[in-house]
């Protein structure tokens, strides 16, 4: 999401994502717009990640599996889904500290319209870092049919307004 900020008369600079003050337990955020997966995407980062498992880019070896065509990457989906999120939840990121619990929970073809959402379970200001603090979201996407594909919790350490790097 671009946060408007008023930099003069007249004048207004689009800001990208939150600051640590603007996070609150409990919200959830939609993230929008949908990302559509092609064969050329999964191809692609197949190849580029040197997972060259048959299901992600043998289409005739797919279509004997349970499935009858190619997987999308795990990798794919959670890359998509994690860019999904940034414009909302890590914008003003300094660093991510970790993911876990990553859990793919329905399978992702070419041609599924994924969707995210993101819930702040958990914020605190910085020990060391007294300008930052760390934010923990619980990121869930789903398929065009609102069937769930995966769920992760994320930690970042978020500049507190008027200490993002694009602030100086």
């Amino acid at each position: 999401m671009l946060f408007p900020q008023k930099v003069g008369e007249n004048r207004y600079r689009a800001r990208y994502g939150r600051y640590f003050e603007e996070f609150n337990i409990g919200d959830i955020y939609e993230h929008r717009p949908g990302r559509t997966i092609t064969d050329a995407d999964n191809i692609q980062f197949s190849l580029m990640t040197m997972n060259y498992h048959p299901m992600h880019c043998d289409l005739a070896h797919a279509e004997k599996s349970e499935f009858g065509k190619l997987l999308v990457n795990s990798g794919l989906t959670l890359a998509i889904v994690l860019g999904m999120t940034v414009n909302d939840v890590s914008g003003q990121a300094i660093a991510n500290l970790g993911w876990k619990d990553i859990t793919l929970t329905n399978p992702v073809f070419a041609g599924d319209t994924l969707y995210a959402e993101s819930e702040v379970l958990d914020k605190r200001e910085s020990k060391t870092r007294p300008t930052q603090g760390i934010v923990t979201v619980r990121t869930k996407a789903f398929n065009q049919k609102n069937e769930q594909i995966m769920v992760f919790d994320r930690t970042f350490l978020v500049a507190k307004e008027g200490h993002g790097v694009g602030d100086k």
